[in-house]
């Protein structure tokens, strides 16, 4: 049976740019001397089963499948982009320190996004303010908390840059989809917001947590602070179903009103890139393409990164088809 076609999308990385195909992500980074490496990472089976069909079950998957592909496109990335300061260092993380970050990533964004402001709304309530109030004033401090984040990161040079090519992966993406030709010149055309981003991914969770637990009471306090962890992966799986049907009815006019909020936030979250950017994030497409397609070799090996040319592609035939996940990149 034929494979159906894929949704790609990716993230941004340090001078460089992710693209998850079929089976492999491939990794497009720009080293000091200006030439582009390419390698590819194999996904992970666990979250590529036939647990990948179930509604929001899949979205927990995706998640967490993107939070481990998107740690070690970082740690190769961050390596390759000093290559000419360190050129003897060769940095893998550990399958247990891959784990450890995970675990800490994810506690610390429940902590800070989700159980702070539980606290912080506990004023309002002891002030005399109604449940509905209370829970309104805790979704708005979450809400704020997350805006402020990305906010406060942006202003930074090194982020400034990585926001350059969250921009150019977004772009490439919208032309392959459009079916356009995947050149420099015909890629700015598109624009740098794609409703499959992880932005908008993270900004839907903080609106649906705001929603689902307006319905939730407060008391007793034991149960407030449970609900709150408990309910996360089904925020985000019922997130990422809204953000998959969204990246394939972009023409829809309600689904267009609804994700207006993610698109203006990810002028935060991507700034229009140069030449250099586009050009290595249309290597990482085409480096994906290429592996999906036959015509390239894996390169997993992160000690013999390749650079040797490739016939590219003219993107065709892009549909919305349905079985990989959107551009989730938390963080950027």
């Amino acid at each position: 049976m034929q494979n159906q076609p894929v949704l790609y999308g990716g993230q941004a990385v340090i001078e460089g740019v992710m693209i998850r195909g079929r089976s492999r992500a491939a990794l497009a980074v720009r080293r000091p001397d200006g030439s582009i490496i390419r390698r590819s990472i194999p996904l992970e089976s666990w979250a590529n089963s036939s647990l990948r069909k179930i509604i929001l079950v899949r979205g927990v998957l995706v998640l967490l499948e993107t939070l481990l592909v998107g740690m070690k496109s970082l740690t190769i990335s961050a390596n390759e982009a000093a290559v000419d300061e360190n050129p003897e260092v060769d940095q893998q993380i550990s399958p247990v320190a891959m784990a450890t970050l995970l675990t800490v990533s994810l506690l610390l964004g429940i902590v800070i996004f989700f159980l702070v402001p539980v606290f912080v709304s506990r004023l309002a309530e002891n002030a005399g303010a109604n449940n509905f109030v209370a829970n309104l004033v805790e979704g708005l401090i979450r809400l704020g908390l997350f805006v402020g984040y990305v906010w406060v990161i942006g202003k930074m040079n090194d982020i400034k840059r990585v926001f350059g090519y969250h921009g150019a992966e977004h772009m490439v993406v919208h032309a392959f989809e459009a079916g356009k030709p995947l050149t420099i010149e015909s890629v700015r055309r598109f624009p740098a917001a794609h409703p499959r981003c992880g932005t908008s991914f993270l900004m839907t969770v903080v609106l649906v947590s705001i929603i689902m637990f307006m319905l939730f009471p407060r008391d007793p306090f034991w149960f407030l602070i449970a609900s709150r962890i408990i309910l996360v992966p089904i925020i985000a799986g019922i997130s990422y179903e809204f953000i998959r049907y969204a990246g394939t009815h972009q023409n829809n006019i309600w689904i267009r009103i609804f994700n207006s909020p993610n698109l203006l936030l990810q002028d935060l979250t991507t700034r229009k890139p140069d030449d250099g950017m586009v050009e290595v994030a249309i290597t990482a497409i085409d480096y994906a393409i290429a592996l999906d397609d036959g015509r390239a070799t894996p390169n997993d090996d992160t000690s013999t990164p390749s650079t040797e040319p490739y016939v590219p592609v003219v993107a065709s035939d892009a549909g919305a088809g349905d079985t990989d996940p959107p551009d989730i990149s938390p963080g950027f």
